[in-house]
């Protein structure tokens, strides 16, 4: 339920979907932040949403800095945060990210084109070692080790097609396998270049700190390893008490900052995949400020 002269922040605006239905739903929103660190799909959103110039705020930069970019405007706090994790289809679709093993182009994977890290100087310069370790940890991996050697011995290692083979190659494809092999370690490495689960972390916090009473923060994530840390960062700030279990009686004196609003995660149904194929793996959760 939206709030009559609401402020809200949709902190991963992307081509501006959720934030134009914000703002269609209810035109006594009063403004809708929309945050996204890729300037070009920002662009694209401040086209798509001209019609709610004036109640539409674009913010270049991070969510997990939503609390700085919300005063810029001139906001201290609002009625609700939408996260949307993960990259967007144009992203992924468009030439220039470096995303996609569809297409042979350079290794980048950056959502903001002004960061420092890139994929191809992960795969060029790690260690076997480090790389092996990074695509095991985030990429969900169990042949990381094995991926890295091959990966080395191959280099330089520039384009995203080259990386596919490499993957590819290595693992093989099995028969009616819908999953390209690479997939594991293209995710691994777009979340080191963007850093992307300590971003979640810290936009997490910042969330709950901009939130008004009773505001609502819903997150929707696509793997394991973001949904883990919701999950985790939920559960302890709902908590009365945090102290380890060995202790006798509460000393942590903390005070719950929220309230859960759905403890079992709410998946796409069988109709919403069948019309949108990526939405297979999105959870949601859902939190109150309290």
């Amino acid at each position: 339920m939206l709030q009559e002269g609401g402020v809200y922040v949709d902190g991963t605006t992307g081509e501006g979907g959720h934030a134009q239905a914000i703002l269609q739903a209810d035109p006594q929103v009063k403004a809708v932040l929309g945050i996204d660190w890729d300037s070009r799909s920002l662009q694209t959103a401040q086209s798509r949403l001209a019609e709610f110039a004036g109640r539409f705020m674009p913010a270049p930069g991070n969510y997990a800095d939503m609390v700085e970019l919300a005063a810029e405007q001139k906001i201290c706090e609002v009625n609700g945060i939408l996260l949307d994790l993960g990259f967007s289809s144009r992203q992924v679709e468009t030439l220039g990210y470096g995303l996609s093993f569809q297409t042979d182009e350079l290794l980048d994977m950056r959502y903001d084109p002004d960061g420092d890290l890139t994929a191809e100087e992960i795969v060029n310069t790690y260690d076997e070692r480090e790389l092996g370790q990074l695509i095991r940890r985030y990429g969900e991996e169990p042949q990381g080790m094995s991926i890295a050697r091959a990966i080395i011995k191959e280099r330089p290692v520039t384009t995203t097609g080259h990386l596919a083979s490499i993957v590819g190659g290595l693992l093989g494809r099995q028969p009616g396998q819908r999953v390209n092999p690479a997939t594991k370690t293209f995710q691994a490495l777009r979340i080191e270049v963007n850093d992307e689960l300590s971003n979640v972390e810290r936009g997490l916090d910042a969330a709950i700190g901009l939130l008004a009473v009773e505001g609502r923060l819903a997150v929707i994530s696509y793997h394991s390893l973001e949904d883990r840390i919701i999950k985790s960062f939920f559960n302890s700030e709902a908590a009365t008490c945090v102290c380890p279990p060995r202790l006798p009686v509460c000393v942590c004196g903390q005070t719950p900052r929220i309230r859960i609003i759905n403890r079992r995660v709410i998946k796409p149904s069988d109709e919403e995949v069948q019309s949108n194929p990526r939405s297979r793996s999105a959870k949601l959760r859902v939190v109150e400020r309290i």
